[in-house]
């Protein structure tokens, strides 16, 4: 079966059609590890794992590389504020590389949590910084790069397709181009390849280069590593939406300068995860972090089947309530392929895996429209609802709904195998959740009927089991203490 994929790079559906056949190649872009995921970040690796899970269910080899910025970038990509990995050592008073470490151990972490599979290829930043001396190198001899200010800088005005991925209006950049802090760019657009000590004197994360002792701009390192796994070309890159406008499209502009060929043939690109008060950012404050959401009680898998409610490339509203909503499904769902396993163990069906040609016709049916909705650009809504219409479809005999809901969750990866297993360990240090959300409704009628004294023993109760209450104007909150 094809698969189709939105391209960003000329805005269409597009066939996916590898450099080599049989084999995906794809790069991700990876954290800044200055503080923890947020869920609006993880968000996007969930999609980038669907991704990845449904080139290998079609039988593609997968080379999937994504990197670890564990060195100080901007808090703007545009090459101005403050490093964010000096500034989150300096509030936590820990060294830069305290830093780097501990947020990159968190990070993977969540991932674990979320079931993201993990790429063939980590490669921090730290460890390939003379890679993108190389790069660089070959930047200067090609003649893209000026020095002012201590800095080196990648001049975009000689890079004529500068800005086709994002669409940008080059002259239009230029007449409308706004005044920037950094005076020694020739044009608005251009980026640091290399910085020195000249600007930020506190530095610690310092290497000797061609250019002066210094680090290395934070576009230059995705190009630089991506290329020394997966070559000069590859299939995919990966990435936020929000990296369309600057980074990803100076990461074009600088590889394809080194290279004089094309770079990137699909780019594919996660919207936001939205809040109240519009796209969750590290950088604004106040955001949510996986952990925080199991101390509210919700398994991590609960969040990766809300992300699954949502096309990737539509934004997707958070609410306390659209959660609950998600873990409420997530239950019934792996409560009725519990009851579809007794069904199939008491008409005296095999539990184990069932081959493809050995289902029914119905079986098929469901299987091929599964395959069809994830094959159409990861429409996983349509998948899981498919999923959904074959658990319930009564013409299909218990053993096919269970390995077809088996098969389904190769790609959806929400702890439905394990289920189908008999295994419950997936979800037991949750299993209390439900009991903690009766006992919180019993307790809300009791203070409704002015029977404190039984709402008073439930906050009691509930304080022994670890669980903290939280009374405020929109209802009862609760998380474990």
């Amino acid at each position: 079966m094809k698969i189709r994929l939105y391209n960003t790079l000329g805005r269409e559906l597009q066939v996916f059609e590898p450099l080599e056949a049989g084999t995906a190649r794809m790069y991700a872009c990876g954290p800044t590890v200055y503080n923890y995921a947020h869920i609006g970040n993880l968000r996007t690796y969930v999609f980038e794992d669907l991704l990845r899970r449904t080139f290998i269910y079609f039988g593609y080899k997968v080379e999937h590389v994504m990197n670890v910025t564990d060195v100080g970038h901007l808090t703007d990509d545009g090459d101005e504020g403050e490093d964010k990995m000096i500034k989150s050592a300096r509030e936590q008073g820990k060294s830069v590389w305290d830093i780097a470490n501990f947020f990159a151990d968190a990070f993977f972490q969540d991932l674990a949590k979320l079931k993201v599979e993990m790429p063939e290829v980590v490669c921090k930043a730290t460890d390939h910084i003379a890679d993108m001396i190389d790069l660089i190198r070959r930047l200067e001899e090609r003649g893209y790069t000026y020095l002012a200010g201590g800095n080196l800088y990648f001049d975009v005005g000689k890079f004529q397709r500068y800005g086709e991925l994002a669409l940008l209006d080059r002259a239009k950049l230029q007449a409308g181009a706004r005044v920037e802090v950094d005076e020694n760019k020739r044009n608005p657009q251009d980026f640091v390849l290399w910085f020195t000590k000249s600007k930020f004197d506190q530095q610690a994360m310092l290497w000797d280069s061609p250019w002066g002792r210094g680090y290395p701009g934070w576009h230059i390192e995705c190009s630089a590593m991506s290329m020394r796994y997966l070559g000069d070309q590859f299939d995919i890159h990966l990435g936020g939406v929000d990296h369309i406008p600057v980074h990803h499209t100076n990461e074009i502009a600088q590889s394809e300068a080194a290279t004089g060929k094309p770079w990137v043939r699909y780019w594919v690109h996660g919207e936001f995860l939205v809040m109240t008060g519009g796209k969750m950012s590290k950088s604004a404050g106040g955001f949510i972090t996986l952990e925080s959401l199991e101390e509210m009680g919700y398994h991590p898998l609960d969040y990766r089947y809300f992300c699954l409610g949502g096309h990737y490339r539509t934004q997707l509203q958070f609410t306390e309530d659209s959660l609950n909503a998600a873990r409420a499904a997530r239950r019934n769902l792996l409560d009725r392929v519990d009851r579809v396993r007794t069904e199939a163990a008491r008409n005296g069906a095999s539990l184990g895996e069932t081959a493809a040609d050995e289902l029914g016709d119905a079986a098929q049916a469901h299987l091929r429209a599964f395959e069809a909705a994830v094959a159409e650009d990861l429409n996983i809504p349509k998948a899981l609802a498919e999923l959904w219409q074959s658990l319930k479809d009564d013409s299909v005999t218990a053993q096919e709904r269970l390995e077809l809901a088996r098969r389904m969750d190769r790609i959806l990866a929400i702890g439905i195998t394990a289920t189908a297993e008999g295994i419950s360990e997936a979800d037991a240090p949750h299993d209390d959740a439900a009991e903690i959300e009766q006992l919180i409704a019993e307790r809300n009628e009791a203070r409704s009927a002015r029977n404190f004294g039984r709402a008073d023993e439930i906050r009691s109760y509930l304080k022994e089991k670890g669980v903290v209450l939280e009374d405020g104007p929109e209802g009862t909150r609760w998380k474990r203490g």
